[in-house]
């Protein structure tokens, strides 16, 4: 498989898809002739204004999407693609119109099979086994929670640990320590935003200066910033 999973689509302070959008030119070349395009986690944004949106972003590159939304048969389209992206947004809308729409096993065996997929934020959350470590509200009811599962772990975008003055509820690791209480056999990386893992064949890279921090029941949680780490906490 071929895969780059990004925290987020923009840094504070930067033009949209400024900081990745040279890594993604190089994770699709050979691959940018037909590249199918999910905007279906835009809730507040017209899924036409978030294409286009991407799409000025990626012209500098020669880079252009094709929205899935505008074929009659989306299964198809995807078959034929020669690359899949899928867009941030929320979570819950996301994986619902993906199940209505009965895509979910034609991503997943177009991945397998090779296509390469770029997701960030609601679109590396759905890469995941399970929808149950993103930050979004349940603004919708998908089918399941279950998702592509495309990797063995969890991601965590957008994480930090940022405290909000006053506030007094839980942090985000808190929350994760949560899950993996209940959840006892996964892993989860908490990613930063600037951050990205790109998996090609079975090797990991992270991408990005700051690291992530990565959770196991019964280990303590603690921060990595080398591929030799990762892939030594997803690989064993």
């Amino acid at each position: 498989m071929n895969l780059l999973l990004l925290s987020n689509s923009t840094n504070v302070g930067e033009d949209y898809l400024a900081y990745c959008k040279l890594i993604i030119q190089d994770f699709l070349i050979n691959n940018n002739q037909n590249i199918v395009f999910i905007p279906y986690a835009g809730v507040t944004v017209d899924w036409k204004d978030y294409t286009d949106r991407v799409n000025i972003a990626f012209k500098d590159i020669g880079i252009k999407v094709n929205p899935i939304y505008d074929t009659n048969d989306p299964i198809s389209a995807l078959q034929i693609a020669s690359a899949i992206m899928v867009g941030g947004g929320n979570s819950f809308q996301l994986l619902k119109h993906i199940y209505e729409k009965n895509l979910i096993s034609v991503i997943r065996e177009e991945v397998l099979a090779g296509t390469p997929y770029i997701g960030w934020s609601a679109g590396a959350n759905i890469a995941c086994p399970t929808l149950k470590t993103t930050n979004d509200m349940p603004i919708v009811e998908p089918e399941s929670f279950n998702s592509l599962n495309l990797i063995n772990f969890q991601i965590n975008p957008h994480y930090t640990e940022e405290g909000i003055p006053n506030h007094g509820g839980e942090s985000r690791s808190m929350r994760l320590e949560e899950y993996i209480k209940v959840n006892q056999g996964s892993k989860v990386i908490g990613l930063p935003e600037g951050m990205m893992i790109r998996k090609s064949n079975d090797v990991y890279n992270l991408i990005g200066e700051f690291g992530c921090k990565i959770f196991q029941y019964g280990k303590e949680s603690r921060w990595i910033k080398s591929d030799e780490e990762i892939n030594d906490f997803l690989l064993n």
